[in-house]
């Protein structure tokens, strides 16, 4: 029989699973115009090349001159009220049902909102499990990252790529498992077997009994590599060889940025991000040129500052695509309605006709027993 304690002073217990190991630079080639592209950390983003023929200026777009829209009727300001009292298990609906609306403020409030849209290149040596592919390392010259052709997606729509550069790949021995396609089973330090959970090691269980788990050897063969002591290499998936090569991660991005005309309505202009307006003006170049003529001065101001700033922090490692800008018109009205000889409010806001209540008059307290 076994010494209760044998089990474990032969055996280490087990160690946490090693991370990845780094690729020596070694394993890696010289590809010109590739000499900054690191392995797993990439080069960075790889500023665009200088356009080929000069841009033209932009054109000024026509803006409207009517900037306002009706407001909501009182019976539809009465219905989404109901509508939201409705939604609350705590909230007696009489104050929407029965309030007398003694007041209905429009506020136009307009939304600006700048769209950048770009693309974005950058490389890194990666590696793969060997499987047959040609390795083209040198046979040709590599194209430099801006001269690979890609079919990028629909404007304004976020989208990456990523694609093997052409003749820089190598078949290399794999260096997290020396080319063996197997690596130690962390959980068994390699032995293939672990101490048996139901008697600790001992072969016996209470009251002096055999233990049926492990047949009395205290020991039971490893669940995580079925009693081999070894398991697949997660490197090269048992291939023993990688295939290297340079990989070019092509981002679009929409970036976007908004810019609401302060409103004196009482709502909070974080209300606004979920919903929707009437739009007015939309004008789309490959460089725009700022609203002039707003009514109120201080959108054609925030105009100019977005569009000078996203040229100049999006064109240095970026290739600007094309720039949209929208101006919506989100309503807002703001109720006033008395109720048991009190004076409320509440606001409907955006085309989704949105509810809120700074304060409902009529809530309970309940649990659920």
């Amino acid at each position: 029989m076994l010494n209760p304690h044998e089990g474990q002073a032969l055996y280490a217990p087990p160690v946490p699973a090693p991370g990845p190991m780094v690729p020596p630079a070694s394993m890696f080639g010289n590809v010109p115009g590739y000499e900054d592209t690191l392995a797993g950390g990439g080069g960075g983003y790889l500023p665009p090349p200088l356009p080929l023929h000069p841009t033209q200026d932009p054109e000024p777009a026509p803006v409207p001159q009517d900037w306002n829209i009706p407001s909501i009727t009182e019976d539809v300001a009465r219905e989404r009220f109901i509508l939201y009292a409705s939604g609350y298990c705590c909230y007696n609906n009489a104050p929407a049902k029965d309030g007398v609306i003694t007041n209905m403020q429009a506020f136009n409030t307009y939304r600006y909102r700048l769209e950048t849209f770009t693309e974005s290149r950058s490389t890194e040596w990666a590696t793969k499990p060997y499987e047959g592919e040609a390795a083209d390392f040198y046979t040709q010259t590599a194209p430099r990252p801006w001269e690979i052709p890609v079919t990028g997606p629909s404007l304004f729509q976020n989208h990456e790529e990523n694609i093997k550069v052409p003749y820089t790949s190598s078949k290399k021995p794999c260096h997290t498992c020396s080319a063996s396609g197997k690596m130690p089973c962390h959980e068994c330090n390699g032995s293939g077997t672990k101490v048996c959970w139901v008697c600790n090691g001992s072969g016996r269980r209470e009251e002096d009994r055999p233990c049926s788990q492990c047949n009395q050897r205290g020991r039971e063969n490893c669940s995580k590599c079925h009693g081999n002591g070894t398991k697949e290499c997660e490197t090269c998936k048992g291939k023993q060889q990688l295939l290297t090569y340079i990989n070019l991660k092509v981002e679009w991005k929409d970036n976007v940025e908004d810019y609401v005309v302060e409103q004196n309505s009482g709502l909070e202009v974080d209300n606004l991000s979920d919903v929707t307006g009437k739009t007015l003006f939309k004008n789309a170049q490959y460089m725009l040129y700022p609203v002039y003529g707003f009514p109120d001065p201080s959108l054609s101001q925030a105009s100019d500052r977005l569009i000078r700033e996203h040229q100049a922090k999006y064109s240095q490692n970026s290739r600007i695509l094309q720039q949209q800008q929208t101006i919506e018109l989100i309503p807002i009205t703001k109720v006033t309605y008395k109720w048991k000889g009190g004076i409320h409010v509440y606001y409907i806001y955006g085309n989704e006709h949105q509810v809120k209540v700074p304060d409902y008059p009529a809530t309970c307290c309940c649990s659920i027993m």
